[in-house]
């Protein structure tokens, strides 16, 4: 899975990081870092070349560790530093920690790109201790479906633009050309799938966030005026049952 990352790391880093994408910084790094806030130990799964653990190790007192699987996101990561613990080539499904040593999980836009969500979500529910915190945030399942997109219509009279939802309950796997040669894969499922696998490794939602596009996003495509009214991406926070881990 990680050949893809691999091969357009590069790209990843010279289109998504350093300041290059208002999503980032205006939306996902804050939301990051708040929801993180007053976590001792935080690991973040799928780290790439480890901004959002920079931005917590910077912004909050805690201990972060950043782990990828792949060679040129977690070599480029080490070479940018920040107020990080350290990183790792570790795969989601395998994480190298013992059981309870995190205060708080964090994975970014990662488990749309793995065939299996299950036993990541078990390992990160394994690793953080009971009562602590797993926070997710991917592209929203509904409104970002294969297929999905602005649709100007102008057949009707007068001409109206609207956003076109793909097939939802389908899971689905796609590889997108996100940019002229860099191709991407991509899995569907329904948010039920993550909710349901929530439950399953005892973690109990206490709270979804649906964010509007920032304004820097919205700003790049000022033909959709109302690109503000649907969401890219879906954060979900849970917490290790306490009760149930301590059985």
């Amino acid at each position: 899975m990680s050949d893809l990352w691999e091969r357009h790391a590069g790209w990843w880093q010279q289109e998504f990081t350093d300041g290059a994408d208002p999503e980032y910084e205006e939306q996902i790094l804050p939301l990051a870092v708040e929801l993180t806030a007053g976590f001792a130990r935080v690991l973040e799964v799928g780290t790439g070349e480890g901004q959002v653990a920079r931005a917590i190790g910077s912004a909050n007192t805690s201990m972060v560790i950043g782990i990828d699987p792949t060679t040129n996101q977690i070599t480029e990561a080490s070479r940018r530093g920040g107020v990080v613990a350290g990183y790792s080539q570790a795969d989601a499904a395998a994480l190298p920690f013992r059981s309870g040593a995190f205060d708080a999980v964090v994975t970014c836009l990662v488990l749309e790109h793995v065939p299996d969500v299950h036993q990541p979500i078990s390992e990160m529910a394994r690793v953080v201790r009971g009562g602590g915190r797993v926070v997710l945030l991917i592209n929203h399942p509904l409104l970002q479906t294969p297929g999905s997109g602005w649709i100007d219509d102008h057949i009707l009279d007068p001409p109206e633009q609207y956003w076109r939802v793909g097939p939802y309950l389908p899971e689905a796997e796609t590889v997108e050309e996100v940019e002229r040669g860099v191709h991407i894969r991509f899995f569907h499922r329904p948010l039920s799938h993550y909710v349901n696998a929530f439950a399953e490794h005892q973690l109990l939602i206490e709270r979804m966030i649906e964010p509007r596009p920032p304004p820097g996003f919205v700003a790049l495509a000022p033909e959709y005026p109302d690109a503000a009214t649907i969401p890219r991406l879906l954060v979900l926070i849970g917490t290790k049952n306490l009760a149930r881990h301590a059985q």
